[in-house]
């Protein structure tokens, strides 16, 4: 991690997504609708769906539009089929970033997301040129000053199938395989361990720093493709700092 927090480095970004509690509740239904098409309807049996339930009420969303979005990936009510689509490239400061999109019209989101990209000044690479550069993880923050046992936390994580554990600032970062998310999600339960953030995602193999100006336009950037409705996450390598959040 080169010293650089994973956890503040998307928290700021995140305080503004988790704002839009709307589109919020939009996208994760749109992720249990795939998850639960893929994989079935029991989170027992399907850790996708699994996860994507935890995800939804990690921001409260309403059981019934869990339960309606479950209905519609399993054919059970009638719904719009979407689709998971990857864009990579780069933006402003020459970052890294990754889109994962899901969409029901995939030719109306290309040109969207391609429109979004030219404004910002750059253009969507073709597949792989920059996914090399992360690796997706189930990621866990701690916060330090409520959990302080480091050792005690790193056994605990360890057991439960973590693969790493450090500490950035008054946060410790704990990282593990996508498959081993949910064991160590409820290990952390079990201790009654309540994570700052919890989730599973790309991580930058290695963080960018960029300068103040760069990084107002590469969140502006950022910004403008959260807002779009198919837009799912954005991910990127550049090291995003609250000065370049002031705008």
């Amino acid at each position: 991690m080169a010293g650089h927090s994973h956890y503040k480095n998307m928290a700021r970004h995140k305080a503004i997504v988790d704002a839009k509690r709307g589109k919020v509740f939009s996208k994760l239904s749109r992720y249990i609708i795939i998850a639960a098409r893929a994989g079935g309807g029991d989170p027992d049996t399907n850790l996708k769906l699994r996860y994507a339930i935890d995800k939804a009420r990690s921001v409260s969303m309403p059981k019934d539009n869990i339960e309606r979005a479950i209905k519609r990936g399993t054919g059970d009510l009638e719904g719009a089929n979407f689709d998971e689509i990857m864009y990579e490239g780069y933006g402003p400061g020459s970052c890294a970033v990754l889109v994962e999109v899901m969409t029901d019209n995939r030719n109306r989101t290309n040109g969207e997301i391609r429109q979004i990209f030219t404004k910002a000044g750059t253009e969507p690479g073709k597949p792989g040129c920059v996914a090399y550069m992360f690796d997706r993880k189930g990621f866990f923050a701690i916060d330090a000053t409520k959990y302080p046992d480091e050792d005690a936390l790193l056994t605990l994580a360890l057991d439960a199938g973590a693969e790493d554990q450090t500490r950035e600032g008054d946060m410790f970062e704990i990282t593990c395989e996508p498959s081993n998310f949910s064991a160590v999600m409820e290990a952390l339960k079990k201790a009654n361990i309540e994570p700052a953030e919890a989730e599973v995602k790309y991580l930058a193999k290695a963080q960018k720093e960029i300068d103040v100006e760069a990084g107002k336009k590469l969140i502006r950037f950022i910004d403008a493709l959260d807002d779009h409705d198919d837009v799912q996450n954005v991910y990127t390598d550049a090291i995003l700092t609250a000065e370049m959040g002031e705008e």
